[in-house]
């Protein structure tokens, strides 16, 4: 989540809206208090070690903005009346042009300090149709046509009502039997029974109809609203349950099946029909002797009486059906019975064993590293150094070996450098200073030596000639100088077969044209001499 400093600095930008209510400050969907703490830091706090930083307050910046266009002590005055913090001077125009977007960030911007947590508002959602229901004006004209059509509809009912009524005026007796009273009563059954089974008039009653109408749309509106926001309950035991699963069948055809295996085996190791016997060839003496064989050599821990001659334990003097129960260990040692009588030793004759061959494990290849290795000088007082070495070969950026000190940047064993090349993949070359570790595996994957001037820097390498001179070495690696471009040069460097790199002290804008025709040689140097590494 963005602080609240970059929200306050877009919606500045933008000319958005920024609501205040009541001691919140609103930003869309999400709100800070007014007294939440940015991550800019005030003017002349945190600068001497021991006093903590402190740090500009919401309101203070908001403050700011809305009088940006009066004086500096004219703003101070109405930030004091208003009891509200100052943003001091020295900051005033470096935050307001970072507010303003004249600047992309600020040195007084802390990126370690710890950010307020917004608050997220809940957005409300309104349907067209309750604008429509809470708009006061169309509610009472709603409630108009309404009352209109109840009036009509009881007006019709009482007008129906009323010429239920029959007048006995109009009706004359047919005869005795039948009496006017009784010619009345039959006629106000029938207009009554009409006038249940008549529909009404879809005239009159359209406004009405339409009004109900409105009404059962409005409550489906709130019922799919309701059963839209619906959930499922789920607890441990109803997932468990697995309603509406049945794993009943699927169970017991394996259990069938199974079962069905089981008395199979047993049925045919067992017994077979008797009516298939007709069917089967009578077996020779030395068959069926070699079945009975073939069954005896399985082995049953609870058959032991079959194991009772020499020949059933091959020539041992073996007593399968006694027991070491109630012997001591002297006895057993000793080879006594229980009666403390010795027995005479059989002199078995035992069957030579084969010795088992071992297979002897083979051990795991080492793998090969195919990781380029670039040698630096031990020391301080060389352009290259591990000090600077990533700065150099992977920023491009020359910097000097007393600045990356003064840094408190301490010396590594060894630096792993990435090469970016131009399709974006990057390539890893491992640095060094010291050659006393290096196999001769190692010695193969030196592609490049930064070349100090004196012989002695190649002091107990391979390939030094008798008398102390580094030139065999240059042909077989690759080698490089820099130095500054107003300082003479070496003289061993002129004698011997290195590439030279000017930098100059001041214009570090043409330190990467320099640096990328050291990496062009170098991988033209391995594709002709290391194709075999990483490049």
């Amino acid at each position: 989540m963005a602080d609240v400093l970059s929200i306050l600095r877009q919606y500045n930008i933008n000319k958005k809206k920024i609501i205040e209510k009541d001691d919140q400050v609103l930003f869309g969907e999400f709100s800070w208090p007014k007294d939440a703490k940015t991550n800019y830091v005030i003017y002349g706090t945190g600068r001497d070690g021991v006093s903590p930083k402190e740090y500009y307050t919401l309101d203070s910046i908001l403050f700011l903005l809305k009088n940006v266009q009066l004086s500096h002590s004219l703003y101070v005055r109405r930030a004091a009346a208003e009891n509200i913090p100052v943003v001091r001077r020295p900051d005033r125009r470096d935050l307001l042009a970072y507010l303003n977007g004249d600047a992309a960030s600020s040195a007084s911007i802390d990126k370690s300090a710890p950010l307020e947590i917004a608050l997220q508002r809940p957005v409300q959602v309104k349907r067209p149709n309750e604008d429509a229901q809470n708009d006061p004006s169309k509610k009472v004209h709603f409630d108009e046509k309404v009352h209109q059509g109840k009036q009509l509809f009881s007006a019709k009912f009482e007008a129906r009502k009323e010429g239920a009524l029959v007048s006995m005026d109009s009706i004359r007796s047919l005869s005795d039997t039948m009496s006017v009273e009784k010619i009345a009563a039959i006629r106000a059954k029938m207009m009554a029974k009409k006038r249940g089974s008549v529909k009404p008039d879809e005239d009159n009653l359209g406004a009405t109809n339409l009004e109900q109408r409105s009404f059962i749309d409005a409550e489906v509106d709130i019922t799919r609203d309701i059963m839209s926001r619906e959930r499922l309950w789920k607890t441990r035991t109803s997932i468990l349950r697995s309603n509406g699963k049945v794993f009943s069948d699927n169970i017991f055809d394996i259990l069938q099946s199974v079962k069905r295996q089981e008395e199979g085996k047993s049925s045919s190791s067992s017994s077979r029909d008797p009516s298939s016997n007709h069917h089967q060839p009578s077996q020779t003496p030395s068959q069926a002797a070699r079945r009975q064989a073939s069954q005896a050599q399985q082995y049953n821990r609870y058959d032991q009486e079959r194991f009772k001659s020499k020949e059933d334990t091959h020539g041992f003097d073996i007593d399968t059906m006694k027991t070491y129960h109630g012997r001591n260990m002297k006895s057993i040692t000793t080879n006594m019975d229980k009666d403390g009588v010795a027995k005479k030793a059989a002199a078995p004759n035992p069957r030579p064993r084969p010795e088992p061959i071992i297979a002897k494990p083979h051990a795991p290849q080492k793998r090969v590293s195919k990781t380029p290795i670039i040698i630096v000088p031990a020391g301080t007082t060389s352009s290259v150094t591990l000090y600077n070495v990533k700065d150099l070969l992977q920023d491009l950026r020359f910097v000097t070996t007393e600045s990356k000190k003064a840094q408190g940047m301490k010396k590594e064993n060894e630096v792993l450098i990435q090469r970016r090349k131009e399709d974006g993949s990057t390539v890893p070359y491992r640095v060094i200073d010291t050659i006393n570790k290096l196999t001769s595996q190692d010695w193969d994957r030196v592609v490049a030596v930064f070349v100090q001037g004196p012989a002695w820097q190649f002091k107990g390498w391979p390939w030094v000639l008798p008398d102390g001179s580094p030139t065999e070495i240059f042909v077989k690696i690759r080698a490089f100088h820099m130095k500054y471009d107003e300082l003479p040069l070496d003289k061993n460097i002129g004698n011997w077969n290195v590439q030279i790199m000017e930098v100059n002290r001041a214009r570090r804008h043409n330190d990467r044209a320099v640096l990328l025709k050291f990496w062009n040689s170098l991988e033209k140097y391995m594709a002709k001499n290391k194709p075999h590494l990483r490049f």
